[in-house]
């Protein structure tokens, strides 16, 4: 999973990075301080692996990761190769999905490119950009493949989309709130544009408002604006998340109580990610590793299977499978099996999150 952070300059998306990964992006009050895109490998919280290798004596713990990327900020004009223009475009289209970061704080300390705090007109701004950038990508494909499909009649539904993604994008719409069907969407993967991935918007809130089941009428607005897209929104203090991240386990337990809070920003901007991504996790347990896989739903147990390994699904016989709730249960894998809890599934089975897996197959 590989989320790019996004957003116009100065609105806390550095320090959101370095909140999450600890990697020491620089976060300073003047546009474009971050310049190439800093990459933070963040392990996945999931207690159910500290369970599983107490119960199998593991000698490690392998958690599944999540990549992010600190993109530098962006500015009007972009796509046509302001502030840093198409690198920045560039940069985007490496990330699996879209983490968007909104200002809806006010501080006369720290400035706004645009002069005010506006959330949705600094979404507006972003996502145009994606539009424009998304536009001249299918305008260059459109003339080649009309080329091509002058002597080859099987790429006419090619063009037919084509052309129908160029009327949205000109409409001044994002790809993604297109109805496909999923031959459409197989080749719209191949295009890769910007404004077709996943968002998730984050709404950067000021400390004082951490906790309060109240948003402010900023994040309000943002919260609105990703329901009626169908997108994924969480508020979060970027600043609260940057102190939080340099607490020991039992202080922040501590700083998260008496802030209100069940969770950190982090697990919940993970967990916000898996939804919008449509990821789960299986589990591997044994006395040398006790490990999280991340696989899509609605994998099949081969495919799964080739997560750990391409031998493992091409040999693939079958999966012993119990979940992770029965076998807790349980309390040992001999119990679950005892109590017929432990089963066989073959190729068309379709994983499940907290699945514990062993996979059987031929060499």
């Amino acid at each position: 999973m590989k989320l790019g952070i996004v957003g116009l300059p100065n609105v806390g998306k550095s320090t959101l990075f370095n909140a999450i990964t600890s990697a020491g992006a620089e976060a300073s009050n003047y546009p474009f301080c971050t310049i190439e895109p800093n990459v933070g490998v963040v392990e996945v919280p999931d207690a159910r692996l500290q369970v599983l290798s107490d119960m199998f004596h593991s000698a490690k713990i392998t958690p599944a990761v999540v990549e992010f990327y600190d993109i530098a900020g962006l500015v009007r004009g972009a796509s046509k190769g302001e502030g840093l223009g198409n690198k920045f475009l560039a940069n985007i289209r490496e990330a699996s999905a879209i983490v968007q970061v909104v200002r809806c704080f006010d501080d006369p300390n720290i400035v706004h490119v645009d002069g005010s705090v506006d959330p949705l007109r600094d979404i507006e701004t972003i996502e145009l950009e994606l539009i424009l950038s998304d536009l001249e990508m299918v305008e260059r494909n459109l003339v080649k493949v009309e080329k091509l499909a002058k002597a080859d009649r099987k790429l006419a539904p090619n063009l037919d989309l084509l052309r129908k993604i160029k009327e949205v994008l000109e409409a001044g719409k994002l790809v993604r709130t297109l109805s496909l069907t999923d031959e459409e969407k197989t080749y719209l993967r191949g295009l890769n544009l910007l404004s077709d991935k996943p968002m998730l918007y984050v709404a950067n809130i000021s400390e004082d408002e951490v906790g309060q089941e109240e948003l402010n009428e900023y994040a309000k607005r943002v919260r609105d604006h990703a329901q009626a897209e169908g997108a994924e929104f969480l508020p979060i203090c970027a600043q609260i998340e940057a102190e939080i991240a340099e607490l020991d386990s039992s202080e922040k337990r501590e700083y998260l109580d008496a802030l209100g809070l069940k969770e950190a920003g982090l697990d919940r901007l993970i967990s916000a990610g898996y939804r919008l991504l449509g990821l789960i996790s299986f589990l591997t347990a044994g006395e040398k590793e006790s490990r999280a896989w991340t696989i899509k739903q609605g994998t099949l147990a081969p495919q799964a299977a080739g997560t750990i390994h391409s031998d493992f699904e091409r040999g693939f016989i079958r999966a012993q499978i119990v979940s992770y709730e029965d076998l807790v249960a349980c309390g040992s894998l001999a119990e679950a099996k005892a109590k017929g809890l432990l089963r066989l599934e073959g190729k068309e089975y379709v994983m499940k999150d907290g699945d514990v897996v062993e996979f059987r197959f031929n060499v």
